[in-house]
């Protein structure tokens, strides 16, 4: 059955408004989507581009990065992380802008010695300034299947996830004179590389490069840029995490939470940064 040509007009103003309301999705093939800039052939492709490997040795390790920039949106990406012997290296997944007043959300893991789990590192900067650390345990062998490791970007806060279940979330605190990362596009960047100087126990546990060549996974990865009519809905910019994502983020912060930068007596004598107040 055909449509009317009163109908046809209807029809395509329906379907752009609800293509309109959706986010832009992008991703799943590591060829089409990424440029690997460092390691040469440390990096790996399999599969026509939806499996990635980075891989260190003695010499270098390596990395990629996206092809586009991102201004706000979803990034999920699927990491198995190296096995065995780990310590000294980092297997980093981020977002970042360029420039000494970079903006940059941080995934790091931080290698161990066998046996011995990882500890996750994220930092948020704003305008070339960190030192908003954050690090946990995870509940799970990171090294033995893929995990889902997300960061949720709004302009009102920053979301960090592990199989989608929340484990950070960094508010906009401009209110209070705080710098937040809402201005610079961001690529994504990824990395394998040596940091046996301060990654496991401060340095102490040296790289074993007689483990060599060590090696991550990367596997489904997603972005979905949130278009501007969504930042005109109240509700939507509002929206943090229901009542389930808030019992998850306590559970996670109760049970595998192990440096908290807002509760660093030492690091900050003469009283807490200004974002860790509770607002």
């Amino acid at each position: 059955m055909g449509f009317s040509h009163y109908e046809l007009p209807k029809m395509l103003f329906i379907f752009l408004v609800f293509m309109n309301s959706c986010m832009f999705s992008y991703g799943g093939n590591f060829i089409q989507e990424f440029d690997f800039n460092w390691g040469g052939n440390k990096v790996k492709i399999f599969n026509g581009g939806q499996i990635l490997s980075l891989s260190m040795d003695k010499l270098s390790g390596s990395g990629f990065q996206s092809k586009k920039d991102y201004l706000f949106g979803r990034i999920d990406m699927q990491l198995k992380l190296v096995t065995g012997n780990s310590a000294g290296t980092v297997t980093s997944y981020y977002l970042s802008s360029k420039g000494s007043t970079h903006d940059e959300i941080d995934f790091e893991f931080l290698g161990n010695v066998s046996g011995e789990p990882f500890i996750l590192h994220t930092n948020v900067f704003s305008q070339g300034k960190g030192d908003k650390e954050q690090q946990f345990y995870l509940w799970f062998d990171p090294t033995k299947n893929f995990h889902t490791y997300s960061i949720i970007w709004k302009p009102q806060h920053i979301i960090f996830l592990v199989d989608n279940t929340p484990i950070r979330v960094f508010k906009n605190a401009e209110s209070l004179g705080v710098p937040f990362p809402k201005n610079q596009p961001m690529k994504i960047y990824s990395s394998l590389w040596n940091a046996d100087d301060w990654a496991t126990r401060g340095g102490l546990v040296k790289t074993d490069w007689s483990k060599a060549p060590f090696t991550a996974y990367y596997r489904n990865f997603h972005a979905q840029k949130f278009n501007k009519s969504q930042f005109l809905d109240a509700k939507w910019q509002n929206q943090e995490l229901d009542a389930n994502g808030r019992r998850r983020l306590r559970w996670v912060q109760r049970n595998y939470m192990i440096y908290n930068y807002c509760t660093d007596y030492k690091r900050f004598p003469q009283g807490f940064p200004l974002e860790c107040r509770k607002f």
